[in-house]
C-alpha cells in the first residue's frame, strides 16, 4: 500500500458510528483508548453507613472484652484482634460511602480499572478500596473566542460562537481525552473557522451566507462540532452564532459597498412605483378624455412626471404660457 493510500485510510471516518474517526492515526501506530460507559455496583449508602457503624461498634466492643480479659489473665488477645479486624472492615466499608449530587456522576475505578459509573443520586455505597472521581452532566455553555478568518470569498471576518454541550458517555470523557473541557473548546473553534471560510459572508444570490442564512449555518456548525467532539463522549445540544462582522481593516469599504446596493435597490423600487404612476395617470387623462394627448404630449408628461415623483428634492414649477409647439 502506498503512502498516500496510507494517509486516505488513516483520514476515513466511519459515519455508520455517528462520525467518529476510525483506523489508526495518522504519521505513528498509535492506540485509542476504547471504553464505554456502564453501571458501577453501588447500594443504598444509608444500609451501608448503618451496616459499617454496626461493625465499628462491634468491633470496639468486642477489643473491650478483650482487654478486660487480658488484665484479669484469661487471655483475650483472640478478642482483641478479632475486634480490631471488624473495626478495620467497619471503616472500610464506610470510606466506600459517597455522596451523588443531582447532575453529578461518579466515575469508579477499581487499582486503575474503570467498574463504571454511578449515576443514581443520594448517598451511596460503592465497591471497597475503589476510588472515584466526579464527572458533570449539567449542561455547559460557553463562548468561543471572536477568530479572524476569510469567508469563502476572502474577505476577512471576525465571527465567534456560543456552544451549548454536556457529557454523554463519562467514561470516554475521562479516559479518552486528557480533558474534556479544554477538548470541546478547541474542536469548537477549529469547527467555527472551517464553516466560516466555507461561505461568504454576503451578496451570494444562490449560495447559502453567513449573514443570511444563521438557521441554516448554526445547523452545519452544530453538525461538525458534534462530529469532532463525539470521540470524547460528548454531545451538542446547540449551536449559534454570536458574532459576525467585517474585519476592521475593510469595514468601512463593504459598509459603502451595502449603502450603494441599498441606495441602488431604492431607486430600482422608486422607479418602478414612478412608472406605475405615470401610466395610471395618463390611462385616466385618457379614459375620462380631459385632454387629447398626442405622443410628443405624452413623453412630455411622462418626463415631466418622472423627475417630480424620482427626485430627491422638491421640485419647483414651470408654468409655459405658450404652445408646446412655439
Amino acid at each position: 500500500m502506498s503512502g498516500e493510500q496510507q494517509v486516505k485510510d488513516a483520514g476515513h471516518v466511519d459515519e455508520s458510528e455517528g462520525g467518529t474517526p476510525a483506523g489508526r492515526p495518522v504519521g505513528h501506530e498509535g492506540t485509542r483508548v476504547d471504553v464505554t460507559e456502564r453501571v458501577a455496583w453501588s447500594v443504598d449508602g444509608f444500609a451501608g453507613l448503618a451496616v459499617s457503624l454496626a461493625l465499628i461498634g462491634l468491633g470496639c466492643w468486642l477489643v473491650v472484652l478483650g482487654i478486660i480479659d487480658a488484665d484479669a489473665g484469661r487471655g483475650g488477645i483472640g478478642q482483641i484482634l478479632g475486634g480490631s479486624t471488624v473495626v478495620l472492615l467497619g471503616l472500610v466499608l464506610s470510606a466506600s460511602l459517597t455522596i451523588v449530587a443531582p447532575g453529578q456522576t461518579r466515575v469508579v475505578q477499581f487499582f486503575g480499572r474503570y467498574v463504571g459509573t454511578v449515576r443514581k443520586p443520594g448517598l451511596r455505597m460503592l465497591v471497597p478500596l475503589t476510588t472515584r472521581r466526579n464527572v458533570s452532566v449539567r449542561v455547559h455553555n460557553f463562548e468561543t473566542h471572536e477568530l479572524k478568518v476569510n469567508d469563502a470569498d476572502g474577505n476577512p471576518i471576525n465571527i465567534a460562537s456560543i456552544v451549548v454541550w454536556q457529557v454523554a458517555d463519562t467514561a470516554r470523557a475521562t479516559f479518552a481525552v486528557e480533558d474534556y473541557e479544554d477538548f470541546v473548546a478547541v474542536q469548537a473553534e477549529s469547527a467555527l473557522r472551517h464553516v466560516a471560510m466555507s461561505h461568504p459572508y454576503d451578496h451570494a444570490a444562490n449560495e447559502v451566507t453567513l449573514r443570511g442564512d444563521t438557521e441554516i449555518i448554526s445547523g452545519e456548525l452544530a453538525a461538525e462540532v458534534a462530529a469532532r467532539i463525539a470521540l470524547a463522549g460528548l454531545e451538542v445540544i446547540e449551536v449559534r452564532i454570536s458574532a459576525l462582522a467585517y474585519a476592521p481593516e475593510i469595514a468601512q469599504a463593504m459598509l459603502q459597498r451595502q449603502q450603494a446596493s441599498a441606495v441602488i435597490a431604492a431607486r430600482e423600487k422608486i422607479v418602478e412605483g414612478a412608472v406605475g404612476m405615470v401610466e395610471s395617470a395618463l390611462a385616466q387623462l385618457e379614459r375620462k378624455d380631459i385632454v387629447d394627448l398626442d405622443a410628443e404630449r405624452k413623453a412630455a408628461m411622462v418626463s415631466n412626471l418622472l423627475v417630480v415623483l424620482c427626485s430627491e428634492r422638491g421640485t419647483t414649477p414651470v408654468v409655459n404660457a405658450g404652445s408646446l409647439y412655439t
